[in-house]
């Protein structure tokens, strides 16, 4: 389930985990991102890294590294991440082959998406489906 890297995307969420070895472990096996770069101090605490899943890319870094943005999200709570997948249910069975906390099936919506939600172990919600945001009618 290989993942081409289009053009970078101009919104890319950033999450720090006290674990962000396991949450890249859970992304890239569980949902099939891609590592794309990896950063660590020399005791292998993850500085920054990029998982790539289509054309869009997720930051991570582990909490308590230091930091103007460490410092910023300190006490900051879980967050949530929509990722766009061509295939909800197969998506859905290697999630679960491997260990992930399913909060919702597959399940269809009324506005035409089919999505289901899991949660990482630090508490993120991660939804995956069908629904393409279309950002029409939208100038910078």
């Amino acid at each position: 389930m290989a993942q081409p890297r289009i053009a970078a995307p101009a919104i890319s969420p950033a999450l720090l985990y006290h674990d962000a070895k396991a949450a890249i472990r859970l992304l890239t096996e569980a949902f099939g991102f891609l590592e794309s770069a990896l950063y660590e101090s020399e005791d292998g605490t993850v500085l920054h890294a990029e998982l790539v899943y289509g054309n869009g890319i997720v930051m991570i870094g582990s909490k308590g590294r230091g930091g103007v943005f460490d410092e910023a999200m300190a006490g900051g709570g879980p967050s949530g991440v929509y990722v766009v997948v061509e295939d909800t249910d197969a998506h859905h069975r290697r999630a679960v082959e491997h260990g992930a906390e399913i909060v919702m099936p597959p399940t269809d919506q009324e506005y035409g998406s089919r999505d289901y939600m899991a949660r990482d172990a630090e508490g993120n919600v991660w939804s995956f489906g069908t629904y393409a945001p279309k950002g029409t009618g939208l100038t910078g």
